[in-house]
Order: C-alpha cells, then sequence, then structure tokens
C-alpha cells in the first residue's frame, strides 16, 4: 500500500478513519463468533480462542496504539501505518526465542490485512485468474465482490455470513450464479480442492458428496435445464391470465451484461435498473459522459421498450468505496445517509446521474425512479433539480426527451407505504421495493444472518402497506409497479395479482417462470383468495391459505 503524507488539518480525519476501521472489524469479528456458537464444542473452543485473540489486538493494544502514533506523528495515510506497525510487530515476535510466539506473527498479519481491507473498502480481486467450475468460499462477499464474477467461469460461491435477501444475494441470483449464505458450518470444514455441491434452492452446501449424492444432484440439474428449455419456449408467449387479463413483465437489472439474459427471455422493458454498477469497483466517480453513454446502450438495447433507472441507493451493503469522502460509516448504516438522502445532500452526485439520464432518454423511452423517499418534498425537490438540468442541457443544445420523463418514487419505507396518496399526487409512478419495505416493516436487517430466517414478506402488516400503496396508485390514477424478490417467485404471483398489481420486474432468471404461473390463474379467483387473506391476522394463516392455492398443501 503506497504511503502518503497528510496535511496537519487532515491529521484528525485520517485517525478517525483509523478507528472506524477498527470498529468495523471488531464488529466484523464479534459476528464471526455469534456464527461460530452453532459448531460442535471442539471447534466452537479452537476458534474462540482465536477469534478473541483478534479482538484483542483489536483493542486498546500495541498494534492500535502504535498506528495512531504512526499517524499522528509521522503525518501518514493509515494504510501504510498499519503496514509498518504489522511490520515492526513482526520483527520483535519472530526474534523471540519461542515457536509459538513467533508462529502467532500470521495472526497479527491476519488482523492487519483485516483493517486494511476495511480502510480501502477493496473488493476481492483475482476472480479472472481462477479456473473454470471454481466454487467460492468465503467469510463474507459484497455486491461489488459479486459484480465481479463471470458465471461462466465461476460456478458459484457461499460465505459463512450474510442472509438470502441480501443485496449479495439479489446480484447472485440476478446473475444466474449459485449461492447459499450465512452458512456457520464453513469454518474449518472447506479446504481449497475439495468438491463442492451449491444446491441454492435448498440453501445447502455439501463437501466431497458420495457418489449417490453426486449421481442425484446430477440427474436434479439434467432436469432443472430440461425444464428450463420447455420454460424458454414461452418468449413470445404473452403473460395473460386464464381469463384474459394481460400483465405486464419487464427485468431488473443489476449490471449491463444482463441485458442479453432480460431480451432472451421477452421482458416487456427494464422495470429496476440499479445505477450503483456505475459506481462498482474503481477508485473514481463516473462522470455525466460515461454515465450517458452507458444509459444509452441499455436505452437503444431495449429497442423502444421502457427503462426504468433507479438513482443512485448506496448505504447498508451497497457503499461503494469511491464516495467515503461524501458519506461517512454509519452506526446503522440502513437508517443512515444513503439512496435519495445522499443525492439531495450531494447535489453534483445527483445533478451529473439526471443529465446523464436525460441525454439517454433522447434515444428511447425511460423513466427516473427514485429510492428511499419518505416525503412528498423529497420529490418535489428533485423535480425542481431536474427541470434546471434540463434547462441547463437545453442552452447546450443538447437533446433531451419532451416533455421530461415520469418522475417515479420507490415505495420501500412504511412512512412511504402510509403517506402513498401525497406521494401519487407529487410522483408519476409508484415502484414498490419489497425487498426494504419487508426490511423496515419488521425491523429486520435482511443481510444479518442472525435475523434473516425473520424476514417474511407475508407479514400481514407487510401486505397491508402493499395494498395500501397499491390502492393509493389506483386512486391517483398513476401505474403501480412490483419490482422487489416477491416479483419473481411464482409462490406469490396469485397474491399480487389479486391485490390489484399488474407490473412486475424481477430478476430475468425468474421471469418465464413466473409467466408460466401468470397463464395458469384465474384472476377473479386469485382476487377472492386475496380478499380472504388480508382478512388474516396470522403469517402462518396467510402462507397456508396462498399455498393451497397455488396447490402445494
Amino acid at each position: 500500500m503506497p504511503e502518503s503524507r497528510v496535511p496537519a488539518a487532515k491529521v484528525g480525519e485520517e485517525l478517525s478513519r483509523f478507528e472506524r476501521a477498527v470498529a468495523a472489524a471488531r464488529r466484523q469479528i464479534q459476528k464471526l463468533k455469534s456464527r461460530a456458537s452453532g459448531l460442535p464444542p471442539a471447534a466452537k473452543e479452537e476458534i474462540g480462542y482465536l477469534l478473541d485473540a483478534y479482538l484483542q489486538m483489536l483493542s486498546d493494544s500495541r498494534l492500535v496504539r502504535g498506528v495512531l502514533s504512526r499517524i499522528e506523528t509521522d503525518r501518514v495515510n493509515a494504510e501504510s501505518a498499519v503496514q509498518a506497525e504489522i511490520s515492526e510487530i513482526a520483527k520483535s515476535f519472530e526474534a523471540m526465542d519461542d515457536a509459538y510466539l513467533a508462529a502467532r506473527v500470521q495472526d497479527i498479519r491476519e488482523v492487519g490485512n483485516r483493517l486494511v481491507r476495511h480502510l480501502t473498502k477493496a473488493p476481492l480481486q483475482g476472480f479472472a485468474l481462477l479456473p473454470e467450475g471454481t466454487v467460492i468460499v468465503a467469510e463474507d462477499l459484497s455486491p461489488a465482490d459479486t459484480a465481479l464474477m463471470d458465471p461462466h467461469q465461476i460456478a458459484g460461491f457461499t460465505t459463512l455470513l450474510g442472509g438470502a435477501e441480501s443485496h449479495t444475494a439479489i446480484m447472485a441470483r440476478s446473475l444466474g450464479l449459485p449461492a447459499v449464505v450465512g452458512v456457520s458450518q464453513l469454518f474449518g470444514e472447506v479446504r481449497s480442492g475439495k468438491m463442492i455441491i451449491l444446491d441454492g434452492s435448498a440453501g445447502q452446501v455439501i463437501v466431497d458428496p458420495t457418489p449417490e449424492t453426486l449421481s442425484d444432484y446430477r440427474r436434479r440439474k439434467r432436469a432443472l435445464d430440461k425444464e428450463r428449455q420447455n420454460l424458454a419456449r414461452l418468449r413470445r408467449l404473452p403473460a395473460v391470465t386464464k381469463d384474459g387479463v394481460e400483465i405486464d413483465l419487464q427485468a431488473n437489472l443489476e449490471l449491463p451484461r444482463e441485458l442479453e439474459n432480460a431480451l432472451s427471455v421477452g421482458a416487456g422493458g427494464i422495470g429496476l435498473l440499479r445505477s450503483e454498477f456505475l459506481y462498482m469497483n474503481r477508485d473514481d466517480l463516473p462522470g455525466e459522459a460515461e454515465q450517458y453513454e452507458a444509459l444509452r446502450e441499455l436505452v437503444e438495447g431495449m429497442a423502444g421498450r421502457p427503462v426504468t433507472v433507479r438513482t443512485l441507493d448506496v448505504g447498508g451493503d451497497k457503499l461503494a468505496y469511491n464516495l467515503a469522502g461524501h458519506i461517512e460509516e454509519s452506526v446503522n448504516p440502513a437508517l443512515g445517509l444513503r439512496a435519495i438522502r445522499l443525492s439531495l445532500k450531494e447535489r453534483a452526485l445527483l445533478e451529473t446521474q439526471l443529465a446523464a439520464m436525460l441525454r439517454a432518454g433522447a434515444h428511447g423511452p425511460i423513466r427516473i425512479l427514485l429510492p428511499m423517499i419518505a416525503t412528498a418534498g423529497e420529490v418535489r425537490q428533485v423535480r425542481e433539480i431536474l427541470k434546471k438540468v434540463a434547462t441547463r442541457l437545453r442552452r447546450r443544445r443538447v437533446p433531451i426527451p419532451d416533455p421530461l420523463p415520469p418522475l417515479g418514487v420507490m415505495i420501500e419505507v412504511p412512512g412511504a407505504a402510509l403517506s402513498a396518496d401525497a406521494l401519487a399526487r407529487a410522483s408519476d409512478f409508484f415502484s414498490i421495493g419489497t425487498n426494504d419495505l419487508t426490511m423496515y416493516t419488521l425491523a429486520i436487517d435482511r443481510s444479518d444472518d442472525q435475523v434473516a430466517h425473520l424476514y417474511n414478506p407475508l407479514h400481514p402488516a407487510v401486505l397491508r402497506l402493499i395494498q395500501f400503496t397499491t390502492e393509493a396508485a389506483f386512486r391517483g390514477r398513476i401505474p403501480v409497479c412490483l419490482c422487489g424478490e416477491m416479483a419473481g417467485d411464482p409462490r406469490y404471483t396469485p397474491l399480487l395479482l389479486g391485490l390489484g398489481i399488474r407490473d412486475l420486474s424481477m430478476a430475468a432468471v425468474s421471469l418465464p417462470r413466473v409467466k408460466q404461473r401468470i397463464r395458469s390463474i384465474d384472476l377473479i379467483a386469485a382476487t377472492r383468495r386475496a380478499n380472504l387473506i388480508m382478512d388474516q391476522a396470522d403469517a402462518g394463516r396467510i402462507a397456508a391459505l396462498l399455498d393451497d392455492f397455488n396447490g402445494l398443501a
């Protein structure tokens, strides 16, 4: 890590940055300790000692004191201070006439590397060098890490930490990568070169499978491939219920390379383009021209089908490290400065994005979607900024759409759902983001493996918020789309249609199965069942009624 000088006026900031990295590393190790509690006693004890040692090294230790002193006295960046202090401690340990203490040098280096990773927020590198068919086994992976994976090269991944509804898991589904996250048994069980089976559907990791198990899973894979071939035949057929109601099916895109998949399954448009891909895995921020070119290619690629682009949504498990100068690490990132809050605070970021979107809108239909909106005032602020950006572009004689693209609201916090009538008057369309809506309604961090099992979109409170939002959109005469993970699960399709949703957006890989389910549904019957479900107060009863309708009971 190159050394850089820190101006005297910035030393305080550098000290704070290092302290935040120490706190983040401690939180991560505490989570690992929690996961280790489910291991057999012997393994739990051994790993517990190691993690306790790591925590001590991250407390008021020689390492931490030494790094703070180097930053303050030598005025160097925190990364180089960590590496210098680690080197000095390592030399003193290696000089000791004690094999045990000398062997502890590797533990010290591991803590140092962990601190540097938190300081740089550097994504995992080297996927391109891995052999084809590799299964990645990691402590944790960020969405940015996952974005680096090529599904033609990487067979899948499994992590010790994380939840099935985390953004990392969503990214994996979007890319068609098998993934199993939050697996405590990864401790000590997996070694490089071992055969692994990832069963993403069942959430299982099988290490060193028996010949019988391997044969069984190969048979299952052949059956799955055949099912996909049959579903591919639905591509040119409309998503129409048995009683003739057409449903609009669109694709969510995480990365531009997914465009081909969206077109191959017959998506009617891009219902959610997550613009974070422009900010991932880079040290600088994308400019207007770069963003415009990326969006233009997608808009032109959809050949007249609508493209809904969401403005930057970083925070929580989606922090882009090139925004470190704009956003500090929050005690609770999910409730901190993120999404539209960051965009309105850092107007230059928002204006650059809006300018690129307007320019791309000259090449085809585009809609602008605002994440984590809580008040109508936020929508009005963005609309005023949009008009100013448009005026500036017109003065430069840059082609933009006339009228301006529709401006929509992500309904993903309970406050937005409960004030949906007011938001409907301020916006042009709604998109219901059930992932965050469920998380915020139930106060469950979907990326936290300790509570992820409590995440339940069939909770009556979540369903009532979806219903209230949909009805508010009808009253306001604006379109409403559901673009969360619920949209891509055929189990929920009858309920969503019964609640009045007619526009669903999902990962392209999920679209054929949802279309197949839609074509088998009698909408009148689905509406009756939805009304019955909405009378229930128990999530278990709701699930039973839905599964009965789906023929699963």
